[in-house]
């Protein structure tokens, strides 16, 4: 399904999203790789109920000075404001729950519920332990295979994008100062700062944030609810998209009760 990626500028930044549905804001934050095609299950699912909102992070387009989790979170508080969004419904997969545990942590009037799934912040094993090499399709063919619990999960079109983003040295650049920002940017220590509910979707079988990183979230947030998703890995929304939906579906309507 296409969505219209709208546009917006404000001063000197400049705002892409999608805004799809009417109601309370769902405010969908993406990973390092991937972003519209990620959620896609989400937002046809729960823009029927909500304002499902999905900013496309500046990931490669940062200046270098600014290519960390905190000129990323910049970004999305400068975009909330913008957009003039009250109460959120934050969703975030991995370098997305990372910015969406930092968004929460410096801005907690903001977010009325909060949801991690495979997130990042305590630990993450990217690509699985070594950075993708340059030049080798069949290698990050492999380690964007990774990811999921069924390779088959790996359209082209991610591994494509994945291939093209370590082989553009200026994209290359941007991504290792965000893995080094992520690994620097450790929140253990401020979880329990958080006092929304929350909730962590987990692949059962993720191999980049296994399932002991979700635990540990669990015990060190507040408030915090965990469901695991069997064979499942770290992007349960592309993997399960429809378990992911009814999961999640079933959570938030538990929260107006």
């Amino acid at each position: 399904m296409n969505y219209e990626i709208k546009k917006g500028k404000h001063y000197q930044h400049n705002y892409q999203y999608i805004e799809e549905g009417d109601g309370e804001v769902l405010l969908l934050l993406h990973g390092l790789f991937g972003a519209l095609s990620n959620f896609e299950g989400v937002i046809e699912h729960f823009s029927k109920e909500y304002k499902v909102v999905v900013p496309i992070l500046p990931i490669y387009k940062l200046p270098l000075y600014e290519a960390t989790l905190t000129g990323l979170v910049k970004h999305v508080s400068r975009f909330v404001k913008y957009k003039k969004y009250d109460k959120v419904k934050l969703v975030g997969n991995s370098l997305g729950g990372h910015i969406a545990l930092m968004y929460v942590l410096k801005n907690p009037e903001k977010v009325n519920a909060l949801v991690l799934t495979g997130s990042s912040g305590l630990f993450e094993d990217t690509m699985g332990g070594s950075f993708p090499k340059r030049g080798s399709y069949e290698y990050v063919k492999d380690r964007t295979e990774y990811t999921f619990y069924d390779p088959k999960s790996a359209s082209k079109e991610l591994i494509d994008e994945v291939f093209e983003a370590v082989n553009n040295r200026h994209k290359v650049l941007r991504i290792i100062y965000m893995a080094r920002s992520a690994m620097r940017n450790n929140l253990s220590k401020e979880l329990h700062e958080i006092h929304c509910p929350a909730f962590l979707i987990w692949g059962e079988n993720d191999n980049i944030t296994p399932p002991y990183v979700a635990k540990e979230f669990k015990r060190l947030i507040p408030n915090a609810d965990l469901e695991f998703i069997e064979k499942c890995g770290h992007a349960p929304m592309m993997e399960h998209p429809s378990e992911f939906n009814v999961v999640l579906d079933k959570w938030l309507r538990s929260l107006k009760k």
